[in-house]
């Protein structure tokens, strides 16, 4: 796998593990404020120990590779091989990886409160810079955020504005619109999530945000 304009180790590189359960309008919104902030960014589907999940881990997987071969940037690859229930594992993967990068783990506001309670939380703010993107919906808190730095972290919160499409919503209330075109077709084919028998057009055809 290369990396962007064939540097093999590049300086700094993000990583975005999510359910992608399925990928939303936000993750594709998220996505792409990252490669405007991060030489690369590397993401990747992952089981989330804290949640019941709607398709298998490897259905998930080519959800959000349709997502990156559709956005078709430079500075973003998917990397599965830094899949795991635990992101210390995540991060251990990607040490290894990328041996000479600063590493970036990109957390969603919607995350901050269940941080400080995953598997060695101590462990993952030593490996890594944190940068946290605020979500419609899920306002940061100061003290969230000072809870953070207690336990080490060394943080920055992100400029970017992501809608408030969730993989929640989706999976609660089928939605076409919240979810990018280029997933439409996998969803419907193998009757993902309830999408089998949306129609083509209508609000799909008019989201926003893209």
């Amino acid at each position: 796998m290369s990396e962007p304009n064939g540097s093999s180790d590049p300086a700094v590189v993000a990583l975005f593990g999510t359910s992608a359960d399925p990928p939303s309008l936000g993750h594709r919104a998220l996505l792409e404020g990252l490669t405007r902030h991060f030489p690369l960014v590397a993401t990747y589907a992952s089981d989330n120990p804290l949640k019941h999940h709607g398709a298998p881990l490897a259905v998930r997987s080519a959800l959000l590779q349709a997502l990156v071969s559709g956005l078709a940037n430079p500075r973003l690859i998917l990397d599965q091989a830094l899949s795991s229930p635990r992101a210390i594992e995540s991060l251990r993967s990607a040490q290894r990886r990328w041996p000479g990068a600063q590493l970036v783990f990109v957390l969603g506001s919607d995350l901050v409160d269940q941080l400080p309670r995953w598997y060695d939380a101590a462990g993952i703010l030593a490996a890594c810079r944190l940068a946290v993107v605020p979500r419609q919906g899920w306002p940061l808190r100061a003290e969230q955020l000072e809870r953070l730095l207690q336990l080490g972290a060394n943080l920055e919160v992100l400029p970017l504005e992501i809608p408030a499409a969730a993989s929640s919503q989706i999976r609660e209330q089928p939605d076409p619109a919240l979810i990018p075109d280029e997933l439409l077709p996998v969803l419907r084919k193998h009757n993902l999530y309830g999408l089998a028998g949306t129609a083509t057009g209508g609000p799909a055809a008019a989201r926003p945000l893209r």
